[in-house]
C-alpha cells in the first residue's frame, strides 16, 4: 500500500497561526514571521522539538510557556557553537594534514603514498587513488596546475600538495587504512592521542564538521558513530564522560578530545575558554541534553 504525503503548504501568516494553536506563544508576529521567511519553518523545527511533548501526549504539542523567543534563542546559542567547533577542528584538520605527508614522504620520496603495499584494502586503495585523480584533473589550485603542467611521472603530485587539497574526509581514508599500525602511531604523536583513539575521532569530527559546514543542528544532536574514548593522558581520561559508551552520543566527549588536540598543537589558543564561556550562554540551562556531566566544569581539562 503506498502512503502519500499530504501535508498541506502554509503562508507565513498559517505557519504562525499553527504554531500557536499547537500551544507556542508568540509576543511578536513581524519578528516570527522575518525569523520563518529568512530561516525556514522547517530549519527552526529541530530546534522547537526539544520544546514538545512525545508524540503520546494528548493537549497542546508544546510545553506551557514554549515561546518564539526562547526556540530562536536556541537556534543562535548552536549557530555560534557551530562556529566555536569549526575553529577547534580546524587544528585537528590542519594538525592530521601535516603530519600525514610528512610521514609518508619520509618512508622515502613525495610519492611513496602511492605504493599499494602500504595499504590494508587493496580494492579500497584504487578505488581512493581513483577519485583523488579526478579531484587532481579537477583542481584549480594554482601547484596543483603547476604540477600538471610540468610533469608527467608520476602522474599525481608528492604527498605534501595532495595532503592540502584532497577533503578531510578523503585525508581521513588514507590515513585509517594504513596497514602498519606503527606507522599510524607515528602520524598520530603530534595531536597527543593513540591511533586507536585518533582514527575514529578524525572519522567523528568529519561528521561534526559536515554538520557545521550545512548548517545543521548540532548542541543536542545524537551521533550514530561517536569516538572511542580516551584512555590517556590521564587528564583527558579524568574530563570525558566514560559512560557515555553507547550511541547515540551527544557532543560533550567530542568537545573535549578536539579541546585536548587544540591544547596539544596550539597551546596558546584560548578555544577551550572560549567554548566554556559561551556554554555559559546556553539559553535553557541544560547541559545534559548536550552529554555534559553534572560536575563538567571541575574536570581537568576546563580548569583555568
Amino acid at each position: 500500500m503506498s502512503r502519500s504525503y499530504n501535508k498541506p503548504t502554509l503562508t507565513y501568516a498559517q505557519q504562525i497561526a499553527h504554531l500557536r494553536a499547537n500551544g507556542m506563544e508568540i509576543a511578536d508576529e513581524p519578528a516570527a514571521e522575518a525569523w520563518l521567511r529568512h530561516v525556514s519553518y522547517y530549519r527552526l523545527s529541530a530546534y522547537w522539538l526539544y520544546f514538545e511533548h512525545p508524540k503520546v501526549h494528548q493537549g497542546p504539542r508544546f510545553f506551557p510557556g514554549t515561546t518564539f523567543e526562547r526556540v530562536t534563542a536556541l537556534y543562535d546559542f548552536d549557530r555560534l557553537l557551530r562556529r566555536l567547533l569549526m575553529r577547534g577542528t580546524e587544528h585537528v584538520e590542519v594538525a592530521l594534514r601535516g603530519s600525514w605527508a610528512y610521514h609518508l614522504a619520509e618512508l622515502g620520496d613525495g610519492h611513496s603514498y602511492l605504493d599499494a603495499s602500504l595499504y590494508s584494502d587493496r580494492k579500497d586503495y584504487h578505488l581512493r587513488l581513483s577519485k583523488l585523480a579526478g579531484e587532481v584533473g579537477r583542481s584549480n589550485e594554482t601547484y596543483i596546475k603547476h604540477y600538471r603542467q610540468n610533469y608527467d611521472v608520476p602522474a599525481l603530485p608528492p604527498v605534501w600538495m595532495v595532503a592540502e587539497m584532497m577533503s578531510f574526509g578523503h585525508l581521513s581514508r588514507w590515513y585509517s587504512s594504513l596497514a602498519d599500525r606503527a606507522l599510524r602511531n607515528r602520524i598520530a604523536v603530534p595531536l597527543g592521542l593513540p591511533e586507536t583513539v585518533l582514527v575514529p575521532l578524525v572519522r567523528h569530527v568529519t561528521d561534526i564538521r559536515n554538520i557545521c559546514a550545512h548548517h545543521g543542528r548540532l548542541w543536542n544532536r545524537g551521533f550514530l558513530a561517536p569516538p572511542k574514548l580516551a584512555q590517556k593522558p590521564k587528564s583527558l581520561q579524568a574530563t570525558i564522560d566514560q559512560n557515555a559508551t553507547q550511541a547515540p552520543a551527544k557532543i560533550y566527549n567530542a568537545i573535549c578530545m578536539i579541546g585536548h588536540v587544540v591544547r596539544t598543537v596550539a597551546p596558546g589558543s584560548t578555544w577551550i575558554a572560549d567554548i566554556a564561556a559561551h556554554l555559559a550562554t546556553q539559553p535553557e540551562g541544560d547541559f545534559g541534553s548536550m552529554g555534559f556531566p553534572a560536575n563538567w566544569q571541575q574536570r581537568p581539562l576546563w580548569l583555568p
